[in-house]
């Protein structure tokens, strides 16, 4: 399926902080595409959809199910049009998770799967920071980048570990929760990494406004929660259009990234984001909404 819009338009490029890496404002978080209900076929579909549409960030992980390495067989010859991220720390068959072991055989083992001489970008995926404090892995991740295996090293994650990482100043770039429903970051962090990469994940807040009611027991159920707490005007446009503008419209924001198994979804996220960064005064209101109605609401691992 493709609209005439998305043929006409490519999605904008963003630099990743100051490493001279340029990645898509939209971003593909590839969860989805190594769930065994999709098939081989329809995730090879949906990653040349990505890229025929100018999506060059595709974000990754070990603990994806088989996405790196449907990854790894999908790219080919595009491989350096795009920036391949993925996550390390821990998934190496007989060695300790979280050690410096693990984030050097974690390297190599990505790079087989993906077929690919290098990673982009190789976060700590939800690393705490008793682990980052003993610093080994760390330093495993800077003589990888040292070694041309990596070409930035970054942190996923939230709350206080997130600001650990942030004041190590080791890193080249974060990721963290950041939606409508989850603010906190844009204080804590954004104003905080000047230079540095930052790639927004959950754009969408899980999509809260689809449930009539809670949805108890659902990943969305504490977003939904906020989300009516909020109670925020849409001012006639949808929602998930103003969850990925929004997005786009936060300062240092590198990329958005949007999870999908599907090609109608990421289409329909790329043609929002094509419309471009929210009017200020609407984004003001939606920050004010969330400082009011704030209850210490932290970011969702």
């Amino acid at each position: 399926m493709r609209s005439n819009r998305a043929c006409k338009e490519m999605i904008s490029t963003r630099p990743y902080g100051k490493t001279g890496i340029a990645v898509s404002a939209v971003g593909l978080g590839a969860g989805q595409i190594g769930h065994a209900r999709l098939s081989e076929n329809a995730a090879h579909s949906l990653l040349d959809y990505a890229i025929d549409h100018g999506v060059t960030l595709i974000d990754t992980a070990p603990s994806y199910g088989f996405s790196e390495a449907r990854i790894g067989r999908c790219l080919g010859a595009r491989r350096k049009a795009l920036v391949l991220s993925t996550k390390l720390g821990y998934g190496v068959e007989g060695i300790d998770d979280w050690t410096g072991a693990c984030i050097t055989a974690g390297v190599d083992q990505a790079l087989r799967i993906l077929q690919t001489e290098y990673l982009d970008i190789a976060h700590l995926h939800s690393c705490s920071r008793n682990k980052l404090e003993r610093g080994e892995v760390i330093d495993a991740l800077e003589q990888a980048k040292q070694q041309g295996k990596i070409r930035a090293i970054a942190y996923s994650g939230e709350n206080e570990d997130l600001d650990y990482a942030v004041s190590c100043n080791r890193f080249d770039g974060f990721m963290a929760s950041l939606n409508i429903c989850d603010q906190r970051v844009i204080d804590t962090v954004l104003r905080n990494i000047h230079g540095k990469g930052f790639i927004a994940k959950r754009p969408s807040a899980n999509h809260p406004w689809r449930f009539a009611e809670a949805p108890i027991g659902n990943y969305c159920e504490t977003y939904w929660y906020r989300w009516h707490s909020m109670n925020p005007p849409c001012h006639g446009l949808e929602w998930g259009e103003i969850a990925i503008r929004f997005a786009l419209s936060v300062d240092h924001v590198s990329s958005a990234v949007v999870g999908t198994g599907s090609l109608e979804h990421l289409q329909q996220n790329l043609d929002w984001a094509a419309n471009g960064e929210l009017a200020n005064s609407y984004f003001e209101e939606l920050r004010a909404r969330f400082r009011d109605r704030d209850q210490q609401w932290i970011g969702q691992i």
